[in-house]
């Protein structure tokens, strides 16, 4: 009786002082309300540090997935989207500065040939470059499969474009001792007017239909190499002359005419020499016999450099001997040769372009166009 009326005075006292609240939460934080159940004692529950309550995520008892590596699928479907950049350069033009224009599927660029330097690139409609030429006032013409543009030096910018050719397909590009400029394309000939830019007229129907490769003779007339031979036209009737048929291989890529004015005619099997007057084949390089040849140039000293599906060599005109085949090009098949420019001879391949002194005749790339890049 006497601890009841005990445990009563201090209930009344709690209550009065306010704690009995504090206590009833603390008790129940840990299982219940006071009273409720035989637990601890008012001073015990007080002295206990009562931690939060947290509740765990709850996952059902399943394996996890099988990891996926999406990247490289995706990578590899990314990279069949993207169309192929094809680093080919089939022209290469020398201007009257000593500057080399380089023409590419890439592209259009203008670069110092003495530094390998580019100093300046020129937005084309199309960027596959066939063929280039440099008329009489210094303005560049630009072949594509797209048409014909007209390049002002000065400001890089296109002044000029002709699409009434016989077809805007242009494989080849030459100006006569006039000043006009002619158009090869796969369907035939036109001749340009390079101040206008209009077509004066066009030679269709040629045998052989496609102008692939154009030279001038030493009196001026216009050589045109094509699927059938050669041919001898006359640039101010603009009428073909004659028909050089039969050559060893047929189709004729490339023509140059040397400093005595020799013909000399590169067709898918054989180099030949063409004597001009008699419009006769004088002979072919034996040692070039069964080899593509795609390009043909001369230099200052009287080399002809010949570019074939099979690496580039240099020819003695005087007696076709090969005098040797530079190693170490991007790629075996030469499509363009530029020799004497910056005391190099620029070379284009079908894995871009390179150059080779003209001494010790060692190449090195120009890694902006080569596929390395």
């Amino acid at each position: 009786m006497a601890l009841l009326q005990n445990s009563r005075s201090w209930r009344t006292t709690l209550n009065f002082l306010g704690i009995s609240s504090l206590v009833s939460l603390g008790v129940m934080a840990h299982g219940g309300a006071v009273g409720a159940h035989h637990g601890p004692s008012h001073d015990q529950t007080i002295a206990q540090n009562p931690q939060p309550v947290t509740t765990s995520p709850f996952y059902k008892p399943a394996a996890p997935p099988p990891a996926v590596d999406i990247l490289p699928d995706e990578r590899v479907k990314q990279d069949a989207l993207q169309p192929a950049i094809d680093p080919r350069v089939p022209a290469l033009q020398r201007d009257y500065r000593g500057n080399l224009w380089v023409g590419g599927w890439r592209g259009l660029a203008q670069i110092d040939p003495n530094t390998g330097k580019i100093l300046a690139r020129v937005n084309i409609p199309s960027d596959e470059v066939n063929a280039m030429a440099e008329d009489k006032s210094g303005r560049l013409w630009v072949g594509t499969y797209e048409g014909l543009w007209r390049i002002d030096p000065r400001t890089k910018e296109i002044t000029a474009a002709n699409y009434t050719l016989p077809s805007n397909r242009v494989l080849s590009l030459q100006v006569d001792q006039r000043g006009y400029l002619w158009v090869g394309t796969d369907r035939g000939l036109a001749l340009i007017s390079p101040d206008r830019g209009l077509r004066m007229t066009t030679i269709q129907n040629l045998p052989g239909v496609s102008a692939n490769a154009l030279t001038l003779d030493a009196k001026g007339n216009l050589w045109v190499g094509t699927l059938e031979g050669v041919l001898h036209v006359n640039t101010a009737s603009a009428k073909v002359l004659y028909h050089v048929k039969e050559l060893p291989g047929g189709s004729v890529q490339a023509v140059a005419t040397d400093r005595f004015g020799a013909i000399w005619a590169g067709t898918t099997s054989n180099l030949v020499e063409i004597d001009p007057q008699e419009r006769t084949i004088k002979r072919s390089v034996t040692q070039l016999r069964g080899r593509d040849i795609v390009s043909i140039k001369f230099d200052r000293a009287g080399s002809a450099w010949v570019g074939t599906g099979r690496g580039l060599v240099r020819v003695n005109p005087y007696n076709g001997q090969v005098l040797g085949q530079i190693a170490g090009l991007p790629s075996d098949r030469i499509l363009a040769v530029a020799p004497d420019t910056g005391k190099k001879l620029w070379v284009g391949t079908t894995e871009g372009l390179a150059w080779v002194h003209m001494k010790t005749f060692k190449s090195r790339p120009h890694f902006t166009f080569s596929q390395a890049r």
